[in-house]
């Protein structure tokens, strides 16, 4: 499944230590991410994570684009309600299309852990079904 990453700075570290705990679940799926929050999760896990631009440079319409066209899977971004971004547009639109396209989507660490749960579970699996 292909698994899309996204965090605000204030969240950079927290979506750090989720994919160092659920490393082995993750490894068996490509992963997405903006950026710098790309950058970071290769460094500490040494997985190979797709890069897009940074999110306000671009990334989150490159993720758009390919939630656009059914090729992302799962969507989890940690976010930072307390900060607003200047893109904030950019991020809604990011919710607009998975609800659009009925891709899950965690915007916090207890959705984000039942998700990946679930998907190591198989329960995601219809996705491959929906994608066809």
């Amino acid at each position: 499944m292909n698994i899309g990453m996204i965090a605000h700075d204030a969240k950079k570290k927290l979506m750090q230590n989720f994919c160092i705990a659920y490393r082995g679940i993750i490894s068996k799926h490509t992963l997405y991410a903006t950026g710098t929050t790309g950058r970071l999760i290769e460094e500490v896990t040494n997985l190979n994570v797709h890069k897009f631009l940074a999110g306000h440079l671009g990334g989150a319409q490159q993720l758009c684009t390919q939630i656009e066209h059914n090729q992302i899977d799962l969507v989890i971004f940690l976010r930072d309600p307390l900060s607003p971004k200047s893109h904030e547009p950019d991020i809604n639109n990011i919710f607009t299309l998975c609800d659009k396209h009925n891709i899950p989507f965690a915007t916090n660490l207890a959705t984000a852990e039942l998700l990946i749960k679930a998907m190591d579970r198989g329960d995601l699996d219809w996705r491959e079904i929906f994608k066809k």
